[in-house]
């Protein structure tokens, strides 16, 4: 009996996807899911592809069905099921097999697991795949993780089922240890963040200019055949233009405006933190998802202080604005997204290559955009600089820059949230401003703690003249 190349753990969404990808780019593939009738279904309504797959119903079947040196996939519930896994695979694998987290892991966990295994003599990568389910079954943005050697062994498979840019295959070795799945994590707290501002527009054509879904739906889709051109922007056109089957109501006006979410735009927030790497754009799009969730303290705040949205003068704002903004928050978006996998570099010991980051999400991934291809560019020419001072993003910063600002602050001043647009001008602003105010925190610091301070012009700590108080 010929033997698989790979298996693969976890038959869930994304899971039977993979799978099904793997087996149609030619590769035999065993699966196990811990529930047999999942691992049945799966198989008989594989239909051509069941010629390469072989459903295994223990996992000492799997193992025995896959050729030596074997790999296998994990696609389970990130947490303590991948750690419970690999500890019932390590005493059936001998010592150069490989282990694969395809999951939505913390990179802190993979980086633990990558330490445990280099100790416990089994292999492991942790990739990071991006793009949903249509992505998983007909070409994902994958992002590997973990040492080099161990990674070449499985990238001809991981490159085949991959998506393709212009023929590039959109998966590449980020790093060692949690690196795949740090990037990973990254993208998913700008995915966050893009979809906040879009969400935001969105909101202002519908409160503040009284639009139609549909008119929306339209707006979205003109947008899209322009700079915004994006799976976010063109995905937000097809869910304003649907209708609900059951009331007949636009689709977007039956949805409980209560977002959901799976934690990876929190970790992002937090390792931001951690690297002093400022990402206000998407901590201001976590903090959205949080407040909507909270929808009866903003339905009780709504009673006492009356709706916050209100129409627009004719006059205020055009959606020309509105596409300028949003042109000017996303170069801002993925600046910051950027700046932390820099950041991540030094206190991690990577090395991320920034710009294969850029070009492994051109195709695949949720926020594919063709912007992309512009900052793969610009961060081939310079890695370290920050994108907007890259010429071609400072000449698009330049000429919408002032539009996001009359969005926000017209937005603002007619009580319509925009808290994702509100904090890529914040942003905007303070890094163009050459002295900024912290002359003042350093003296206050100095004031009550005697921290000290720089003078203009000087070395050294300093204080102030402030004696005893």
């Amino acid at each position: 009996m010929t033997k698989s190349e790979i298996g693969l753990i976890g038959l869930g969404t994304m899971g039977a996807m993979l799978a099904l990808n793997i087996a149609e780019k030619g590769f035999a593939i065993s699966v196990f899911n811990r529930t047999t009738a999942t691992t049945k279904s799966f198989f008989d309504a594989s239909g051509d592809l069941a010629q390469r797959i072989t459903p295994c119903d223990t996992l000492e079947a799997l193992i025995a069905s896959i050729a030596r040196p074997r790999a296998i996939i994990l696609m389970v519930p990130a947490g303590e099921a991948v750690d419970e896994q690999i500890a019932a695979l390590r005493p059936l694998l001998d010592k150069d097999d490989l282990i694969i987290d395809a999951g939505n892991a913390n990179f802190n966990d993979t980086n633990r697991r990558a330490a445990e295994a280099a100790t416990a003599g089994v292999p492991f990568l942790g990739i990071g795949v991006s793009g949903g389910e249509e992505g998983a079954r007909h070409g994902p943005s994958i992002m590997g993780g973990g040492d080099k050697a161990h990674w070449d062994r499985v990238a001809h498979i991981l490159r085949a089922i991959s998506a393709k840019y212009d023929g590039t295959p959109c998966a590449t070795w980020m790093g060692k240890g949690g690196a795949g799945h740090f990037v990973k994590t990254v993208h998913n707290g700008i995915e966050y963040a893009d979809m906040q501002m879009i969400a935001e527009a969105y909101g202002v054509m519908r409160d503040g200019f009284g639009m139609t879904a549909a008119n929306c739906a339209a707006t979205f889709d003109r947008w899209n055949k322009g700079p915004l051109q994006s799976y976010l922007t063109e995905i937000s056109g097809k869910v304003a233009a649907a209708t609900d089957a059951k009331t007949g109501k636009a689709m977007l006006d039956v949805i409980l405006d209560r977002a959901g979410q799976k934690g990876t735009g929190r970790w992002t927030a937090i390792e931001a933190q951690h690297l002093a790497a400022p990402i206000p754009v998407i901590e201001a799009a976590v903090t959205a998802r949080n407040l909507s969730a909270q929808l009866d303290t903003r339905t009780e705040g709504e009673a006492l202080f009356g709706a916050a949205p209100q129409r627009l003068a004719a006059d205020a704002l055009s959606l020309d604005d509105l596409e300028a903004a949003l042109i000017a928050g996303k170069i801002l978006c993925y600046t910051q997204g950027f700046a932390l996998l820099s950041a991540a570099n030094p206190a991690f010991g990577w090395d991320l290559p920034l710009p294969e980051v850029a070009r492994v999400w051109r195709e695949g991934c949720i926020i594919r955009s063709s912007m992309l291809n512009d900052m793969a560019s610009a961060l081939s020419d310079a890695p370290d600089r920050n994108l907007m001072f890259a010429p071609f993003f400072t000449g698009l910063l330049q000429a919408n820059h002032g539009a996001l600002r009359r969005v926000v602050a017209t937005s603002m001043t007619n009580g319509l949230p925009v808290p994702a647009l509100s904090a890529a001008l914040s942003y905007f602003d303070i890094m163009r401003t050459g002295r900024s105010t912290a002359n003042m925190i350093q003296a206050q610091r100095d004031f009550f703690g005697a921290h000290g301070f720089e003078r203009i012009g000087e070395t050294g700590a300093h204080h102030g003249p402030w004696g005893n108080h």
